[in-house]
């Protein structure tokens, strides 16, 4: 097996397990917010004392700067709008929309990174979209449950706003009749946009970002450098917007944003080394980590957490496998 398999693995692995602790943090009810800010900082301590960047390296001709002041940005802007993602059009659509963002960094492995094309990646790239479109149908039951999920501490508002929503209706006269209609219209046009908006930014977002960190993979010894920059300035404008929403700090939240960022910054380091074990092959990267995260994913939630798994989502899996199977350079 080459580094390069083994580098895809292992970020396979630190991805879904940054899924799960997503998931576990909401069960116990923790801040996702204030832990992706955590998750940062310690992401950053550790591209510090693992791969002792070179700050002159930053200097050099080859840096890419603009790729890393986009990374530093789209990083919580995708958090973010993944966040109102699952607020106006629930999770069921917010993941397919993450998922099917793979589209973007396949097209670009063709297009810009000169990845030659030949009926078997192909026949591979449409395996492994059929798979995506199996593993993403859920039963109804879930589709439904998923549009109710919200963000950590949004439940209690939506919960007083409708309390005082029945409360002003009861006592509101006709002649306020129509203002109430009037706001009621807008509210409802802009939770449609939110359905189609958020979940679209959430496409874009993750499918540039996988670009940019195959660029960053580009860069030869100023990548640790350039890591530990994109993720100083994440942090950076994570905590700039806590502190405007004025959060309160909570060490539990803090806790759990540790044990997230020691995870992501072996995703993120495995997926940087994969690309640079496989310089010639990005879209077999691009298309087996989504692949392996997803059907890894699906196996965890059917395992452990007794999410369904129906016969169609096994299709997936192994139409996954196979796609990865098909696509690797033996």
């Amino acid at each position: 097996m080459t580094p390069g398999v083994l580098y895809l693995l292992a970020s396979v692995t630190c991805s879904v397990t940054v899924a799960v602790l997503l998931k576990l943090a909401r069960r116990y009810d923790v801040d996702v917010r204030q832990a992706i800010a955590m998750n940062y900082a310690v992401a950053a301590l550790l591209c510090w004392a693992v791969l002792k960047p070179n700050p002159a390296a930053l200097f050099t001709p080859s840096t890419p700067w603009a790729v890393l002041a986009a990374l530093g940005v789209l990083l919580p802007s995708v958090f973010l709008a993944m966040a109102a993602a699952v607020r106006h059009a629930g999770i069921v659509r917010s993941d397919a929309a993450q998922r099917l963002s793979l589209f973007i960094p396949l097209l670009a492995a063709f297009l810009l990174f000169g990845e030659p094309v030949n009926g078997r990646k192909l026949a591979a790239v449409l395996l492994a979209f059929a798979a995506l479109a199996c593993l993403l149908l859920r039963p109804t039951r879930w589709a439904s449950a998923g549009a109710a999920a919200r963000t950590p501490g949004t439940a209690g508002t939506a919960a007083t706003a409708a309390t005082t929503a029945a409360t002003a209706t009861a006592t509101t006269t006709a002649t306020a009749a129509p203002a109430t209609t009037t706001a009621a219209t807008t509210n409802a046009a802009a939770s449609d946009r939110g359905i189609w908006l958020w979940p679209l930014a959430v496409w874009a977002g993750y499918g540039v970002i996988d670009i940019l960190f195959k660029q960053v993979a580009r860069a030869g010894t100023a990548f640790a450098g350039g890591l530990l920059l994109a993720f100083v300035l994440a942090g950076v404008l994570m905590l700039a917007y806590l502190l405007a929403r004025r959060v309160r700090w909570q060490p539990r939240h803090l806790l759990a944003g540790a044990a997230l960022g020691v995870a992501n910054f072996g995703n993120i380091l495995t997926y940087i080394r994969a690309h640079q074990s496989l310089p010639e092959h990005p879209a077999l990267v691009f298309a087996s980590m989504n692949m392996g995260v997803i059907t890894l994913g699906t196996l965890v939630g059917a395992l452990v957490f007794r999410e369904p798994l129906t016969r169609i989502n096994a299709l997936g899996i192994a139409l996954a496998l196979g796609a990865i199977v098909v696509m690797a350079p033996w």
